[in-house]
């Protein structure tokens, strides 16, 4: 990784640089005139390299970077924000290092877990330098450090962690990263704000076995609702029974009110048992039939007279 010696390009140097350089040549054009001779031309040189010496020795940091200066290999200072001067081909920049909070995404492939399942875990690294010139001096390749530091600590997490505990728990794993991966940066000067951890993929197969134990989980907690809805009807009837057999006067309304019902959504048939018949005193097989029916005995007593004498008119 490069990027942390590289710098937003400014062109303020470049400018400086065109400035003396067009005052040296207007110079020249003021003393020599038009006609090219060799002092001009060396005041021309001159005023190039002092140009080209002016522009170097200017620098400009954004307000989120630190530059780390060498003087002969050896460091001088951190400079920025802001403009500053170095002295050309003495002072080096070699890092520029950025101090804003930084995200880094890592994963984990193909990591078993303690009890041996093979999991991918993605999760995403929020960092910050502390310190520059620690990250610059201490560590080489700061960024490529942080990001294999925080992919061995979260294989060894997933190592040390069940399956159950990785799908339920990520705010635990990811507290527990965050503490590990902070300990391994802080000699470089960089502080972990926090991690997340963002997906954990298991196996096709197992995501099928894991849904087929949710359901009959499922299952089997309807089963024993079912059974326990069961239970409290029963204990019900069970009180029902001991109020109707210490008042037969109940029993008899209830049995009546049970019998209409019937009737009132199926008006075609009704089997009711003969002990009911006897307590509910409606008399025999045949009344009870014609009751369901809607016919009593009066009513069948006329309906054969009329056929009587519809059948002697006919006769007659």
């Amino acid at each position: 990784m490069e990027d942390h010696i590289m710098q937003t390009k400014s062109y303020f140097p470049t400018l400086i640089f065109f400035i003396i350089l067009i005052i040296g040549i207007a110079l020249a054009y003021i003393l020599f005139g038009v006609q090219v001779r060799t002092e001009g031309i060396w005041m021309v040189i001159i005023f190039f390299l002092i140009a080209l010496i002016v522009s170097s020795a200017i620098k400009i940091a954004d307000q989120w970077e630190k530059a780390v200066v060498l003087r002969l290999g050896s460091f001088q200072s951190l400079r920025g924000p802001g403009l500053f001067f170095i002295i050309p081909v003495i002072d080096t920049i070699p890092y520029w290092i950025d101090i804003r909070v930084i995200t880094s995404s890592f994963t984990a492939e193909k990591t078993l877990t303690k009890d041996t399942v093979p999991v991918d875990v993605d999760a995403v690294l929020f960092w910050k330098v502390l310190d520059p010139k620690k990250a610059a001096l201490d560590v080489a390749e700061y960024k490529s450090a942080i990001s294999w530091a925080s992919q061995t600590a979260l294989r060894d997490v997933i190592g040390k962690t069940m399956l159950s505990d990785m799908l339920e728990g990520r705010d635990k794993i990811s507290k527990e990263l965050q503490v590990i991966i902070d300990e391994r940066t802080e000699p470089w000067g960089v502080n972990v704000i926090s991690v997340e951890v963002k997906d954990v993929l298991i196996p096709h197969g197992l995501e099928d076995a894991m849904s087929m134990q949710a359901q009959a989980e499922r299952e089997r907690q309807a089963r024993v609702i079912l059974g326990d809805s069961e239970r409290q009807v029963a204990q019900k009837f069970e009180e029902a029974a001991r109020s109707y057999s210490s008042n037969p006067t109940a029993l008899h309304l209830r049995a009546m009110n049970m019998l209409y019902e019937g009737l009132k959504t199926n008006s075609t048939i009704v089997i009711v048992p003969s002990t009911a018949l006897e307590s509910m005193q409606l008399g025999g097989l045949a009344g009870i039939t014609a009751l369901t029916l809607g016919v009593t005995p009066e009513s069948q007593k006329k309906e054969k007279e009329k056929e009587n004498g519809k059948s002697k008119k006919v006769n007659k």
